[in-house]
């Protein structure tokens, strides 16, 4: 078998890339640790369309995780498809594991190494495309939660609803216990996996209003207006027992996760949202020093 990262990969030598047909079919960068490439748009004009770490690639992905030809994207037809050409580490297709080959329709996700892309095509593929570039400016891109500025604005708005109408506000800052030995032990597409996965724990748990948001990193904040400090703690203790009790699942091998949570109250001593944010982080250093995979108030 070829090994896709040492020899060039040539398909149909000769052959001249086959102009697609008129559209605004697209692939858009949603996320990437690159922060220059976050949002940036590739349209399909010409088949195949190829993605991978050398630059006589059309989508060159500086990441030790992608192959020196990777994937690519072929038309046949009236569809697009994502084909994974021998890559050393796969191509994922909507958070699966791409096989060889499938289809696309709009809206589906395909991650290279660390770089997630949307397909957006369709009548309203150019509307599409400015709505994800705006869901950029307050959505991390991974997990699909809330980012840290979407969270420091929900912050500070929250904060001053609270000390205006003297109502509760409480806040949950939650780290992942020894997240690097995950990443060292299983690799860092497995660390995106359950970093993703657990974001979607986290935010099945909350309510509307209140906020889920990716801090940086393994690091997670919940913001819960309304919340006392007591309710906090409940939903605190929740998340740490599923997180524990969840399996985590990436390539068939089941990687063991815990939390650290620390929760904090608004207290007559908090000037601003980041005081607050403050002793919440606090609590948390306590819950790691105290043996981790445990809550802190």
């Amino acid at each position: 078998m070829a090994n896709f990262d040492q020899e060039t990969v040539i398909t149909e030598i000769g052959k001249r890339p086959m102009p697609a047909a008129p559209g605004n079919d697209s692939l858009v960068v949603i996320y990437a640790k690159e922060e220059s490439l976050r949002g940036k748009r590739y349209k399909l004009e010409k088949s195949p369309l190829t993605i991978g770490r050398v630059p006589d690639n059309d989508v060159v992905l500086d990441d030790d995780a992608v192959s020196r030809r990777h994937a690519q994207v072929e038309r046949r037809g009236e569809e697009w498809f994502i084909v994974d050409v021998g890559s050393r580490n796969g191509t994922l297709h909507n958070e699966g594991e791409l096989a060889r080959e499938a289809a696309l329709t709009h809206g589906d996700r395909i991650k290279v190494g660390s770089t997630i892309f949307k397909y957006l095509t369709g009548a309203d593929a150019e509307s599409a495309y400015f709505e994800e570039v705006f869901k950029l400016t307050i959505t991390d891109g991974l997990t699909q939660v809330n980012n840290r500025r979407h969270l420091d604005e929900a912050l500070e708005r929250e904060f001053l609803r609270a000390r205006r109408h003297s109502r509760p506000l409480s806040l949950l800052v939650l780290d992942i216990d020894f997240f690097k030995r995950i990443n060292d032990q299983y690799g860092h597409l497995a660390g995106d996996h359950v970093l993703r996965e657990l974001a979607s724990l986290v935010q099945g748990r909350v309510r509307r209003d209140e906020t889920v948001a990716r801090y940086g990193g393994e690091e997670f904040v919940v913001l819960l207006p309304e919340t006392a400090v007591d309710g906090a703690v409940s939903l605190a203790e929740n998340l740490r027992a599923r997180i524990e009790a969840h399996s985590f699942v990436f390539q068939g091998v089941t990687i063991p996760v815990t939390v650290s949570i620390g929760c904090a109250e608004v207290s007559a001593g908090d000037g601003t949202g980041p005081d607050l944010f403050r002793r919440a982080d606090e609590k948390l250093y306590q819950a790691k020093q105290g043996g981790r995979n445990r809550v802190c108030h």
